[in-house]
């Protein structure tokens, strides 16, 4: 009694998502690859993995980016900026060269299972120079109130101060081939406003800009929260039982086939498979789940979930680095390679935007002296001014850090969205088709009527039919057997089973043949009306006889899911129509679409499921909703595919986007919060872009000078940033 659309599903679980990119050398999977040297013939299309210290945003990211791009032999080099990680491909070893390349640039890297130095010690080095600026800053200006000579003086020596680290990070910058940085028209600005006097200024420019840098890192790492709450999830040791010994170990030690034991409210370190009889796990940090999960013997529990009540046991059944945790981040890793279009559009923007800004500071520079005989001084001034408001670090981070923050913000709620350009892809769907069995509904058929023929009680022609039908792997008959133990009914011992092909099953109870049927293969006129109305409405019918008696009808179908309604109703309020495309029967579509007011097509093969969904998408972005094998290749061919957490890895894989809760209702929260994500974007821009353009007018016409325009600049970083993070705030 299987249709196309339930064929080739499989039981829930959540070990199903996997990275897309896999290293391709395991030697190089981990953070091993950075202390680990290998022979040189082994190293080919290697990928190597380092945490990068020192970054205080978006920009800097690409900066570290650059500089280990400059070292042959590099084939790519990817700065995750949520993770805080470099990645490198290379067709040789180049570990060593990129450490050095990084280093000459201004940052660090260390492997990722070396211990980050003390945080104490690390702020107070990273804020050493602000806190000196701001006393000398402050001394200058005592000295300014009663003695200008010295107090000028005071600001040269001031300025001198804060301009070294700030020039030596722009030779290296240079160097590495980050031309245009911050650090450079910094140390431009401040020794051209030395050049012409304007030494309170210049110092006042250098500790503006110091303040933005520390107010740009504590933005940044307050958008990397959500993922660096995610690392945390996994305990870095575990109780390992041998030989009924405990010993502690670190999680990464453990190997497929460990047992391991995890008390009340203690976090799992790897996916394990439950030992103990049963027990509650809280799996809401990865789901967005808030109810704790009743698990049974040999079910699968993900890593990072809470023993909600009790010291249980499990085998380990996922690999060093392999966990549901790591490859949540791997998705995220390579998420920030899909980059959405508007971001690659202002990333290269940006480099063109600078050089620009330069030429222009130029030309005002030298253009009203040399041909309008102009002063000098005030020129150069507007010029050195119009310099800073090149940098274009505000520019560089509005898309990057709003669409982070979306993804964090998806991935906290139970939905994983596999980078920037399926965001944006997903804020533009206007029409949503939906797969049926496992998606609309829970795959999984109920008895939703029990009709007894002849003189028996409900609970007698159910048990009698649980009876036939136990032991069997058909999904009616165990709908059947499951209603009969929910009833906690007493069910008679079977003998003789055998099965009636094409027709149904047979068996002897207490010395009489019981035979269950598909409805239509033996007579039943007196209930035929019966049969059909239980029919259109989308039951699957079957009959019950004993010796050629009728006894009784059983109805069953798939029911909906609870919340399925709800999630039709919340698209739709969204200008979203959904359609539902299923393998099943007509009877059976029409009453699921019926119950959600939704339109349907039926007994669709996989090639008719393309088609239709091509169709579609032609009329409009469509996002294909689905869970099964047969629903990969139409999950390909929209505009957007979105599979269920319970559904079969190639689904997952296939899919721009997966619902790890399996609540329908969270297709509603990712429209919604991809339609944020992209307005917070149009918002940045416009912020980044306006307040410069607002500066640049003022500045030519003489209202602002350098010490303002270093506030546009960090000023607007700072709100970029911060408007960003409202998205990690949303329900």
């Amino acid at each position: 009694m299987s249709t196309p659309e339930t064929q080739g599903k499989k039981p829930p679980q959540f070990t199903s998502f996997k990275p897309a990119l896999v290293p391709q050398d395991d030697c190089c999977c981990d953070s091993q690859c950075a202390s680990t040297v290998a022979p040189a013939d082994a190293v080919l299309d290697a990928r190597y993995s380092w945490v990068v210290n020192g970054m205080d945003c978006a920009a800097c990211a690409r900066k570290v980016e650059t500089a280990a791009a400059q070292v042959a032999g590099v084939k790519k080099a990817k700065v995750v900026f949520a993770t805080e990680k470099l990645l490198v491909e290379a067709d040789e070893d180049v570990r060593t060269q990129v450490e050095k390349a990084v280093s000459a640039a201004g940052y660090t890297l260390r492997g990722e299972d070396t211990p980050q130095a003390n945080a104490a010690d690390s702020r107070w080095k990273e804020n050493l120079p602000l806190i000196v600026l701001i006393v000398m800053m402050a001394i200058s200006w005592g000295l300014e109130q009663f003695n200008h000579p010295f107090g000028n003086l005071a600001f040269i020596a001031t300025t001198l101060v804060g301009l070294y680290p700030i020039a030596r990070q722009a030779l290296r910058l240079i160097k590495s081939g980050s031309w245009f940085a911050i650090e450079t028209l910094m140390s431009v600005a401040a020794l051209g406003a030395l050049f012409i006097g304007a030494t309170a200024e210049a110092a006042m420019v250098l500790l503006l800009f110091l303040i933005g840098e520390r107010l740009e890192g504590w933005a940044a790492n307050r958008a990397r929260q959500g993922v660096s709450a995610l690392m945390a999830l996994k305990p870095d040791t575990a109780v390992r039982v041998r030989d009924g010994q405990r010993e502690t170990v670190a999680q990464k030690d453990l190997q497929p086939g460990d047992v391991i034991e995890v008390a009340a409210g203690g976090r799992l370190p790897a996916d394990g498979k439950l030992l103990t009889p049963f027990a509650s796990f809280d799996e809401s940090a990865l789901t967005g789940e808030s109810i704790p999960v009743e698990r049974s013997a040999g079910e699968s529990v993900p890593a990072g979930a809470t023993s909600a009540d009790r010291l249980v046991q499990l085998s380990v059944i996922s690999k060093p680095g392999d966990s549901a945790i790591d490859r949540i981040l791997r998705l995220i890793e390579e998420a920030e390679e899909r980059r959405a279009p508007i971001e690659r559009f202002i990333d290269r923007f940006s480099r063109i935007y600078t050089p620009a800004i330069m030429a222009v500071a130029l030309l005002v520079t030298l253009v009203p002296p040399l041909l309008f005989a102009a002063s000098w001084e005030e020129w150069i001034y507007k010029g050195l001014t119009l310099l800073l408001i090149g940098c274009p670090c505000a520019l560089v981070i509005s898309t990057p850090a709003a669409i982070t923050s979306g993804l964090a913000t998806a991935a906290r709620q139970g939905a994983l969205i596999k980078g920037g350009a399926a965001l944006e892809q997903l804020g533009l769907i206007r029409q949503m088709a939906f797969d049926k069995t496992g998606t609309l509904t829970l795959g999984k058929p109920q008895v939703t009527r029990i009709i007894p023929a002849a003189e028996l009680a409900e609970d007698a022609l159910l048990a009698l039919a649980a009876s036939v039908e136990q032991g069997s792997t058909h999904p009616l008959a165990q709908a059947i057997v499951r209603e009969a133990q929910q009833r906690q009914l007493a069910i008679p011992q079977a003998k003789a089973q055998r099965t009636l092909v094409g027709s149904g099953i047979e068996a002897e109870v207490d010395g009489q043949s019981i035979v269950i049927c598909a409805a239509g293969k033996i007579p039943a006129d007196a209930q035929q009306a019966q049969i059909q109305q239980l029919e259109n409405e989308g039951n699957t019918v079957v009959l019950v006889t004993r010796d050629e008696t009728l006894l009784g009808i059983l109805a069953l179908r798939d029911t909906v899911r609870q919340e399925a309604r709800q999630a039709v109703d919340g698209l739709r309020e969204l200008g979203i129509q959904g359609i539902i495309l299923t393998g099943d029967n007509p009877r059976a579509a029409k009453a699921i679409a019926d119950e959600l007011g939704m339109t349907y097509r039926a007994n669709l093969l996989p090639a008719d499921k393309v088609k239709e969904v091509t169709a579609l998408n032609a009329q409009g972005p469509l996002a294909m909703v689905g869970d099964g094998i047969n629903d990969a290749p139409a999950m390909k061919a929209a505009a957007m595919g979105i599979a269920m957490g319970s559904g079969t890895d190639v689904a997952l894989e296939t899919a721009d986007a997966a619902l790890t809760h399996n609540r329908l209702t969270g297709l509603v929260q990712m429209i919604r919060l991809a339609r944020a994500t992209h307005a917070n974007v149009r918002q940045n821009i416009a912020i980044a872009l306006g307040l410069k353009g607002i500066f640049l007018v003022t500045t030519l016409l003489g209202m602002t000078g350098l010490w303002l325009a270093v506030l546009a600049d960090t000023g607007a970083t700072v709100l970029v940033t911060l408007n960003a993070l409202r998205l990690l705030r949303r329900k």
